[in-house]
C-alpha cells in the first residue's frame, strides 16, 4: 500500500506496528528538542518527526519497510492536497446544540432527538446548506474507521487555498460536534492498514479522492479553517490595483476567504461553481448583516465588486444572485464566535 500511495503522489509516512500513531523517533531526537526543518535525520533517510518525514521515494520506503515490516502506512494531507473530513462516532455526551455547528444558530424548532455522533452534525450541516452528507458520496474515497467512524477523502482542487487541521470539540475552530479536519500539519491512515482495533476499510468503489465540493470549501473557510494571512503565493486573485472595501475586522475572518473563492473562479471562464460560491458567500454575508456585525451597504459593495471582477459580463445576474442570497442569509443570523 505504501508503494501504490506514493507512485500515486501521495507522500507516506511509516507508522508505529498495529499503532495509529506515526513509528517514533530515533534516540538522539528522543532525546533533543529541535525543529523539523533542523533535523538531519529526514536528509539522511530517517522517519523522524511523523508526517515532516514523508515521502513519495520509493528507494526510501523499500528501506524503511525492509527495517521493520510490520510498519503502517499513513499520508501527509497537506503536501497530498488532501482534505480528509474525519467522522467520528464515538459514545460521549453530546452537548449543547450551540455547541453542535460552530457559528450556526440552530432554532428550536429543529429536533434534534437521536443525534449522537459526527454523522448526524455532519448530515445536519448538509441538510442546512441543501447538500448531501459527504459521508454519503460514493464518488470520492470513503474508508471505515475501525472504531465505526469515516474517513471521506477529498482533493483539494485550488491549492493555492490551504485549509488547517482541527478537531471537531475545538471551542476555535472546528466545522462540527464529532467532526475532525485532516489536511495542512495532518496526516491520515491509509486504507488496509491494520492496528490493535482492527483494520481501515475502503467503503464503495472509489479508490480515489473526488475534488472538495464547493459547499464544504465555503463551510471551512467560514468556520476559520483558511488562514487569516495566506503564505505568499496564496494570496486571492483580486489584483492589487484595484481598491476594494474590507469588512470589519470580526465579519472580515469570516467572509474574506470565500470572497477569495469567488474571486479566484476568474481563472476559469466555466465549470468553477462560480455561482455557488458567490451563493455561499451572500449568503453568510446575510447572517452577518442580521447579527449586526457587516453594514448591508458595505456587504453589498464587497460582493458586487468581487462577482463582477470574476465575471464581469453578467453583473444583472450578480446582482439577482447576491440580493436573493442574502435575503436567506438574513434568517439565520450569524456571530463570527458562534454564539446567538
Amino acid at each position: 500500500m505504501a508503494r501504490w500511495c506514493a507512485a500515486a503522489g501521495w507522500p507516506v509516512l511509516p507508522l508505529a506496528p498495529r499503532q495509529k500513531r506515526p513509528a517514533a523517533n530515533c534516540a538522539r531526537c528522543m532525546r533533543s528538542r529541535h525543529a523539523p526543518a533542523d533535523c538531519p535525520c529526514i536528509p539522511a533517510g530517517g522517519w523522524c518527526h511523523g508526517f515532516h518525514a514523508a515521502t513519495t521515494s520509493l528507494q526510501r520506503i523499500d528501506a524503511w519497510w525492509s527495517i521493520q515490516p510490520r510498519l503502517g502506512v499513513g499520508i501527509s494531507c497537506g503536501p497530498a492536497n488532501f482534505v480528509v473530513i474525519d467522522v467520528d462516532a464515538h459514545s460521549v455526551q453530546v452537548p449543547d446544540r450551540s455547541r453542535l455547528l460552530p457559528g450556526v444558530t440552530i432554532g428550536a424548532q429543529v429536533t434534534l432527538t437521536g443525534l449522537a455522533t459526527g454523522f448526524d452534525t455532519l448530515a445536519l450541516l448538509a441538510a442546512l446548506c441543501h447538500e448531501p452528507s459527504p459521508a454519503e458520496d460514493e464518488e470520492t474515497l470513503r474508508v471505515r474507521t475501525p472504531s465505526g467512524g469515516l474517513h471521506v477523502w477529498y482533493r483539494n482542487p485550488n491549492p493555492r487555498i490551504r485549509y488547517r487541521s482541527s478537531t471537531g470539540s475545538s471551542p476555535r475552530v472546528a466545522l462540527a460536534w464529532q467532526v475532525d479536519i485532516r489536511s495542512d500539519a495532518g496526516y491520515i491512515i491509509a486504507p488496509a492498514t491494520r492496528t490493535t482495533t482492527g483494520t481501515y476499510t475502503r467503503v464503495g468503489k472509489a479508490r480515489r479522492p473526488a475534488p472538495l465540493p464547493d459547499w464544504l470549501a465555503a463551510e471551512l473557510a467560514r468556520t476559520g479553517h483558511v488562514p487569516a494571512s495566506p503564505a505568499t503565493g496564496v494570496a486571492p486573485a483580486i489584483p492589487a490595483t484595484r481598491t476594494r472595501r474590507r469588512a470589519p475586522k470580526s465579519a472580515n475572518r469570516i467572509l474574506e476567504p470565500l470572497l477569495e473563492l469567488v474571486a479566484a473562479c476568474e481563472t476559469l471562464p466555466e465549470g468553477a461553481g462560480f455561482t455557488e460560491k458567490l451563493n455561499r458567500a451572500a449568503f453568510t454575508a446575510g447572517g452577518l448583516i442580521q447579527g449586526g456585525h457587516l453594514a448591508e451597504t458595505d456587504a453589498k459593495t464587497l460582493l458586487l465588486e468581487t462577482a463582477n471582477y470574476a465575471r464581469p459580463h453578467q453583473e444583472r445576474r450578480n446582482v439577482s444572485s447576491i440580493e436573493s442570497a442574502l435575503s436567506a442569509g438574513k434568517q439565520r443570523p450569524l456571530h463570527p464566535k458562534g454564539r446567538s
